[in-house]
């Protein structure tokens, strides 16, 4: 988390998903842009095309400090509905953005078509947005204060959360610097490292303390991946107590 305590998240909206029609590509992708920030992402959720649950889920949101990244939902067909829960749930109108309006009446001109009153309507955004660039085809997203709209589109919205979190978040970049590191406790059980990891917990603050069990298969025999992440300066001497701790229970490890 960062250093102002606020969390990130995101939030990734449609039917599609929900239904499992298309896999959704956003939320490894927003966890890949974060990481080479130096950034966490602290929570996700996938909601479908419903405007009630939807407008619910954003009215908690916005009332938190957190920063979220919300995808899909926001053009002009009877199952987009983003733009409108944003602004229920901001209880603001929905009008026509000036900045938005510029954007979609260019790309228009610059293909030459006519712009309907529909096509229009896509700028319509909650009154205190900002504009979020969209360089694939100009249709803009928008910014609800530290919430950011964009479609659901991979091609384009990567490339808007870039320019979000570049123009707005830079300050948060490897604000907590953390490391991480861990070993393979071979035919480790989980119930038995518990006190473990909580005696490391409690010995270096700074770090926490982590345990992924896998059942074994043909190929690999039944391990826990046991270590650490936080504070870089703490994380080798609580490594140090963690093998130590292992060795004490009568597991053997390798270094993962």
């Amino acid at each position: 988390m960062s250093s102002d305590m606020s969390g990130i998240g995101a939030i990734i909206i449609g039917d599609e998903i929900t239904l499992g029609r298309r896999e959704d590509k956003h939320f490894p992708k927003v966890i890949e842009l974060l990481a080479a920030r130096g950034m966490v992402l602290d929570w996700a959720l996938h909601i479908g095309d419903n405007r009630q649950r939807l407008t619910e889920t954003l009215a908690r949101s916005l009332a938190s400090d957190d920063i979220v990244f919300s995808f899909g939902g926001i053009g002009n067909t009877p199952d987009d509905h983003t733009r409108q829960a944003a602004a229920a749930a901001a209880g603001v109108e929905l009008v026509l953005h000036p900045d938005a309006e510029r954007e979609i009446r260019a790309r228009f001109a610059e293909r030459q078509m006519e712009l309907s009153d529909v096509q229009l309507a896509m700028g319509n955004f909650p009154v205190g947005s900002r504009i979020i660039p969209n360089p694939y085809n100009r249709i803009p997203g928008f910014s609800l204060g530290r919430h950011h709209f964009v479609p659901g589109f991979p091609q384009m919205a990567w490339p808007m959360v870039d320019w979000g979190l570049d123009g707005e978040y830079r300050g948060r970049f490897n604000a907590v610097p953390t490391a991480e590191a861990a070993i393979l406790v071979w035919k480790g059980v989980e119930g038995r490292v518990i006190h473990l990891m909580r005696r490391v917990e409690a010995d270096f603050p700074g770090v926490k303390a982590f345990s992924l069990p896998f059942l074994g298969s043909e190929e690999v025999q039944r391990h826990i991946e046991l270590g650490v992440r936080g504070a870089p300066e703490q994380v080798p001497a609580a490594m140090q107590a963690i093998r130590r701790g292992v060795e004490e229970l009568g597991y053997t490890y390798d270094e993962k």
